[in-house]
């Protein structure tokens, strides 16, 4: 996608939507009681929808450049936010199933009463929408690159100098500052409905630094507008294609465990509105696993698998079943925990994926220790430039003094299973040959 270039659902996926709102306004037509229930989210009409709609705003960046974990991050958002939207339209179309006179009204003139609900929604909203998601995918992509290289560059924030910029955003056109300033965290792009802004590395010695203050005041400037804060987030760094709150939630939705994914804290979530109450449901319906495409093998990921290592917990899964065929599942983290290692399983052999990005004898331990705590075979990728005998030494250390039972170690695409006897032996001492 580039940014400068707005796109729009098409036709079909219009007409689509429109048959199934069709079909939402069936299941709410058969409710029978004077209020409006929020349980008509988990309808299965009511789902279909939700799933076509986050599937349209998926579209949007299906092209984009990012890891598989923020891919997944971003459709996860995307749904959310789809059943939010069709928890509203719902809420909205309730009152017209009645006439001025109280009577329930005929289906057919009910659906054609609230067909402006659908118009408004599904072609007006949908159209901004869809690129909103589309440029905070674009820039979470890019935000992925970014973190890859830290500070080494600065940031530079970019509009596109034509007509149509919009003159609050104009104030932030070549704002400058590190990766690490916290200025990104509120006026990273988009800012906006239909914002084409954009974010650029730049060399330190290229453009002088905007002072952060300075930065702040012109940041507030730029989004004096969004009087509510809507848009004040980063989409890479949290990992969603829209703010938790957004045109659909409320104010309070910023700082909920629910939203933030507490799950321990969230289990005493009680809501006390309609829409707290739809969004805990709707959260509750996109649980589940998804496929994760291989060429051998499969692997299945969990929508509550930890997100701090899910990157390479997939990286490691595609190995594993591409070079020997395992079926693994990425298992559900029930507590939010930081390592998702402990919820890997693969056809009953237990999986503790780590990587070793400092090649030295200590990394290797530590590894191995946090992995020991959370299975007893292992598979440990290292950085190829560790030497052999560190290598030997770190594993050989922390087997001895642990319950460890095998070790698959892998360097360079290559791959060695090291058995607890073997790595305890007196002979053991690690070698460019062993890797096959």
């Amino acid at each position: 996608m580039v940014i400068e270039n707005l796109a729009a659902p098409g036709d079909d996926l219009r007409k689509r939507l429109s048959a199934l709102f069709s079909g939402m306004m069936k299941s709410l037509f058969k409710e029978k009681g004077a209020q409006f229930r929020v349980e008509l989210v988990a309808d299965p009409a009511v789902q279909e929808f939700v799933n076509a709609h986050a599937s349209a705003l998926d579209s949007a960046f299906q092209m984009v450049e990012m890891s598989d974990a923020m891919r997944r991050r971003l459709t996860r958002s995307n749904y959310i936010f789809s059943g939010m939207k069709a928890f509203h339209e719902l809420h909205e179309a309730f009152p017209s199933l009645l006439d001025e006179n109280g009577n329930r009204k005929p289906f057919e003139r009910f659906l054609n009463d609230v067909q402006s609900i659908d118009k408004t929604y599904n072609s007006n909203y949908l159209r901004a929408e869809y690129n909103f998601v589309a440029a905070s995918a674009e820039m979470a992509g890019r935000w992925e690159q970014f973190m890859r290289d830290g500070d080494r560059y600065n940031l530079q924030y970019r509009t596109q100098r034509d007509d149509k910029v919009r003159p609050e955003h104009t104030a932030l056109d070549r704002v400058t500052l590190p990766l690490s300033d916290s200025f990104w965290e509120e006026f990273y792009p988009p800012n906006g409905w239909n914002c084409r802004c954009t974010v650029v590395q730049v060399r330190k010695s290229k453009y002088p630094e905007t002072s952060h203050d300075e930065a702040m005041r012109l940041g507030d400037e730029a989004l004096q507008r969004d009087t509510k804060g809507v848009f004040r987030f980063n989409a890479g760094k949290e990992g969603k294609s829209v703010p938790d709150y957004n045109p659909y939630t409320i104010r309070r939705c910023r700082d909920c465990d629910v939203a933030k994914g507490k799950r321990k804290l969230a289990k005493q979530f009680i809501p006390d509105n309609e829409v707290c109450a739809a969004c805990v449901l709707v959260r509750q319906m996109q649980i589940g696993y998804t496929d994760i495409p291989t060429t051998k093998g499969k692997i299945r990921i969990h929508s509550t698998h930890g997100l701090a290592e899910s990157e390479e917990n997939i990286s490691i899964a595609k190995y594993l079943a591409e070079r020997h065929g395992h079926r693994i599942d990425l298992l559900p983290n029930p507590d939010n925990e930081k390592s998702a290692d402990s919820f890997n399983y693969t056809l009953g052999y237990t999986q503790e994926y780590k990587v070793n990005s400092k090649p030295t004898k200590g990394a290797i331990d530590n590894a191995l220790r946090k992995a020991s705590k959370q299975a007893t075979h292992i598979v440990l990728r290292i950085d190829s430039s560790i030497s052999f005998s560190d290598l030997t030494r770190g594993i050989r250390g922390r087997v001895s003094q642990s319950s460890i039972e095998e070790i698959m170690v892998i360097r360079d695409g290559k791959e060695v299973i090291l058995t607890r006897e073997v790595i305890l032996s007196k002979g053991f001492n690690m070698q460019q040959e062993d890797f096959k």
